[in-house]
């Protein structure tokens, strides 16, 4: 399935859409087989890829993503992070905005340190090392990072943002492009330690929660920016309402296009005609609370209106059932 999935990543579709994910899935379950505790995972590389080898190792499912949380970058330009105890299955945020405005993202500060060489970015990237030369031949590896705009959220007060977005919309465009930049790097670290493909996943920046006005002025062009900046598969991950952005999704330049549930699958595959479509199964009421038809139904389903892989709409669930994936898979 490893050689099945790079050749549809490349460009050439299979003859039956396969099922897997680029966005983080793993579960409770599999940390517990490989003897991990989930707080422990964001801080030592050996952990990190026992947990992101985990899923495959119970299911079968021919992938795994690195990171397990969307915050390093952030964490590498200076946040402080929040980092939960052993009793929840929380992942990191941010603990307090970083900067009181996105005037201090500017190119002074953005070439100031050498941000892709901080915080856990190298263990990041030795842990994708490590789960390469696990399981590497038998799965693909995503190397996951937020889009530009979800990573701003993590650095500015998402209010005092949204002003800005009124008063200075120049300083917030220029704010990702910059990101962008940096984004790109933390990419390209990731690929290089042995990531398959990237997978952007900008949760924060989705039409369908910032609106898709806001999202063609301030989002795509910084989303499009970044993937040109891109070598290899890209999949861009969208969550929420897309449908009425599809238009410019498929000017992304993305290899493919990642949807969750809310978006009318048929809609984008007859509007996305220059990427690949991922999705769209729900990750909540389907595969951590559906039962085996439903899971069926729903890939099914997905399969008829379209889908060239089948995927999960977001990050997995950690309580997700190990039975569920498997029917998942199957």
């Amino acid at each position: 399935m490893r050689d099945e999935i790079l050749h549809l990543l490349s460009g050439r579709k299979a003859d039956r859409a396969p099922t897997f994910s680029g966005l983080i899935h793993i579960t409770a379950e599999g940390l517990n087989s490989a003897g991990i505790l989930f707080h422990e995972i964001h801080h030592d590389a050996a952990q990190m890829a026992k947990a992101a080898a985990s899923t495959f190792r119970l299911t079968g499912i021919s992938s795994a993503a690195l990171p397990l949380d969307l915050c390093a970058p952030a964490e590498a330009l200076g946040a402080e992070l929040k980092f939960y105890g052993e009793d929840t299955f929380q992942f990191p945020q941010p603990a307090r905005p970083l900067f009181g405005s996105t005037k201090y993202l500017n190119p002074g500060y953005m070439d100031s340190a050498d941000f892709v060489n901080s915080g856990r970015i190298p263990m990041i990237c030795d842990a994708i090392r490590m789960l390469k030369a696990d399981i590497g031949n038998e799965i693909v590896i995503s190397g996951v990072i937020p889009g530009p705009y979800t990573l701003l959220l993590y650095l500015i007060e998402p209010g005092g943002l949204f002003a800005e977005m009124k008063r200075e919309p120049e300083a917030v465009s220029s704010a990702l492009f910059q990101l962008a930049a940096f984004l790109a790097s933390v990419a390209q670290a990731y690929r290089s330690a042995g990531a398959d493909f990237i997978t952007i996943h900008d949760m924060g920046g989705s039409p369908g929660f910032i609106g898709p006005a806001k999202y063609e002025q301030f989002v795509f062009p910084a989303e499009k920016q970044l993937i040109a900046q891109l070598s290899g598969p890209t999949v861009l991950s969208v969550c929420g309402n897309a449908t009425r952005s599809l238009h410019l999704l498929n000017e992304s330049g993305a290899e493919a296009i990642s949807i969750d549930q809310t978006t009318d699958l048929a809609a984008a595959r007859d509007v996305l005609k220059d990427s690949l479509l991922f999705g769209n199964i729900d990750p909540v009421q389907t595969l951590w609370q559906g039962n085996e038809s439903d899971i069926t139904a729903a890939g099914r389903l997905a399969k008829e209106k379209g889908a060239d892989a089948i995927w999960p709409g977001c990050d997995l669930v950690p309580q997700t059932p190990i039975e569920n994936i498997k029917h998942f898979i199957h």
